[in-house]
């Protein structure tokens, strides 16, 4: 009984311990045993390309011809530049940077770079609908370095000024797996017998827990593990020296203050804007887009820039398209040679006149014309600069302005943070109440990310007179009329109008009743300026940008002077005006 007992135990005890094994051996195999199958990095066979740390993975391959490397269009965008640019009626590349245009059309073996012809060792391609760029051309261009590897029959490409980790193994288990764990199969091992000390050289790109992402000195991308490898870390190339182009312009004292002048014909007398402090820059309308061909209006006067300078103005002249004619501004944007045309001609107006600046200013655009737009200031800009212009660009919040691809091209945005009511609104309100044009302005920092620093404030030195007539039906009817300051004084004091201070405006409310209407004016004075002006410190602003001269009264430069040049910071401004008490004069 005693040996049937004892021969029962061992059986359990054999049964448990195999149980146990084969928990273990599935917990190792699960777990911890790596995968040892080695597997092809790539696809044999094929044209891969790698750029930094991700391999290409669309349709569209590369091609090699006569030893030059043209990339997809698609793939140039993609991976190094959203901006370049294919006229498809033209079967012109463009692609711009801080001070370069360049020019590439299909089939020819001459590029316009800032329109002086450099050759080209391969063409732009057109292949089944597919458009090829030599991208070996535009190397120092984009600062990347490019690299074939015949024996794996990739193309690296990588950023010159991009700093660089570089992990070489230390030990026999190193390999280079797809994933980071050892369950992944093998894509590289190391040949410690090989005299070629570059092959086992590693880039990394990141760290995932234990492990490092890597990429091989033929392209392949994988992982390896930190305690395999040591690494060290390489300085990065010097980025190409930035050429001065001396449009870095400041004022010498303060904040920015520009006001646009509507100039439609000459004036010989320009002696109403004659000393005034605190103004930096005046900006007369003066060139007009004619035609979709590019051809330009102009209206400029070499009198007036020398009576600007005589009064330390600089001149930035605006640039516009025909506000009431969409058509003609999008048949313009979306053709590479009527751009070329103005620019050409706009560069010419503005060393005839000894322009200092190009405010571009171009409004009611189709919002399908947004990027078109975008790349007509990226390819005016370099020019501009190249003469020695400071470039800005007026933006509003229509859907047609890219404000953060523009701000990263021009120097100064201006923001016309105004006509929130405009002239035909069904609704009579504020040209720009001061909670509106401050939340214009929070969102193209937060959201549109425009740099402040880059960033001017729209002010409005004119108002609106809403009349609200009800005819004998009881019908009722809105209309407005645009008023300077001094004009909807006149209308307020002439019609003996109630005067309050709205606080969500941030201006006086006059109300009166005349016959059969109703009619309103939200008022511009030196009470919604001084507010409106401290917004330039509460966020940090280059400065203000007023429309316009013309509808200005003389008290408002003191109080633009005192905001912009005489107070330094948002704090100053509130303990300046701490104890202010709006009372209608």
């Amino acid at each position: 009984m005693r040996k049937k007992k004892s021969g029962s135990r061992l059986f359990w005890l054999i049964l448990v311990i195999a149980v146990l094994a084969a928990g273990a051996y599935y917990v190792y195999y699960r777990y911890y045993k790596p995968n040892n199958e080695v597997v092809p990095a790539f696809d044999e066979g094929k044209l891969v390309l790698v750029v930094e740390d991700e391999q290409d993975v669309s349709a569209q391959e590369p091609k090699i011809l006569e030893g030059e490397i043209l990339l997809p269009f698609s793939i140039v965008k993609k991976y190094i530049d959203k901006h370049i640019y294919w006229d498809d009626t033209l079967n012109i590349v463009s692609v711009t940077t801080e001070n370069r245009v360049i020019r590439m059309k299909t089939d020819s073996l001459e590029a316009l770079v800032n329109n002086k012809p450099m050759k080209l060792n391969i063409p732009v391609i057109k292949d089944s609908g597919q458009v090829y760029v030599p991208i070996e051309f535009l190397s120092d261009f984009y600062n990347i370095e490019i690299a074939y590897i015949e024996s794996s029959n990739v193309i690296i490409i990588d950023n010159k000024s991009s700093e660089k980790q570089i992990a070489k193994p230390v030990s026999p288990k190193a390999v280079v797996r797809k994933g980071h764990s050892i369950k992944y199969p093998i894509i590289r091992k190391f040949d410690k017998n090989s005299q070629n000390q570059k092959e086992a050289e590693l880039r990394v790109f990141g760290e995932y827990g234990d492990w490092y992402k890597v990429r091989t000195w033929d392209g392949a991308i994988g992982y390896i593990e930190k305690r395999f490898v040591e690494v060290k870390n390489i300085v990065a190339q010097d980025a190409p020296k930035k050429e001065e182009n001396n449009t870095d312009w400041k004022p010498e004292k303060g904040k920015l203050n520009l006001v646009w002048d509507q100039v439609y014909e000459r004036r010989n007398d320009l002696s109403a804007m004659n000393n005034i402090e605190g103004l930096d820059v005046v900006s007369p309308t003066w060139f007009q887009l004619k035609n979709a061909n590019g051809e330009l209006i102009n209206r400029a006067y070499s009198q007036y820039v020398e009576w600007a300078h005589a009064n330390g103005y600089k001149v930035w002249a605006l640039l516009a398209n025909d506000f009431s004619d969409s058509n003609m501004a999008s048949e313009f944007l979306n053709n590479t040679n009527y751009r070329d045309n103005l620019i050409k001609e706009i560069l010419a107006y503005a060393a005839l006149y000894k322009l200092d600046g190009i405010n571009i200013d171009f409004e009611n655009m189709y919002p399908k014309d947004r990027d078109a737009f975008t790349q007509f200031v990226r390819e005016i800009t370099p020019f501009l600069k190249e003469q020695g212009l400071v470039v800005s660009v007026d933006v509003n919040d229509m859907q047609c302005y890219d404000k953060k691809a523009l701000s990263e091209v021009v120097d100064y945005v201006m923001y016309m943070t105004y006509d929130q009511h405009w002239r035909t609104s069904p609704v009579a309100g504020s040209v720009a109440q001061i909670t509106w044009a401050e939340g214009r302005i929070k969102r193209a920092i937060e959201v549109e990310k425009v740099p402040p620093e880059k960033l001017l404030l729209g002010i409005p030195f004119y108002t609106r007179l809403w009349i609200e007539t009800t005819d004998a039906s009881g019908k009722k009817t809105l209309e407005s009329k645009a008023l300077s300051m001094e004009a909807a004084r006149n209308v307020v004091l002439q019609n003996n109008a109630k005067v309050v201070w709205e606080e969500e405006s941030g201006q006086f409310y006059a109300y009166y009743e005349k016959e059969n209407t109703v009619n309103k004016i939200w008022i511009e004075d030196a009470n919604s300026i001084n507010l409106r002006a401290s917004l330039v410190h509460k966020y940090n602003l280059a400065g203000t940008c007023a429309w316009s001269s013309n509808f200005v009264t003389a008290d408002i430069w003191e109080v633009l002077k005192k905001n912009l040049k005489d107070i330094n910071n948002y704090q100053e401004w509130q303990e300046k005006n701490k104890d202010n008490v709006y009372i209608y004069k």
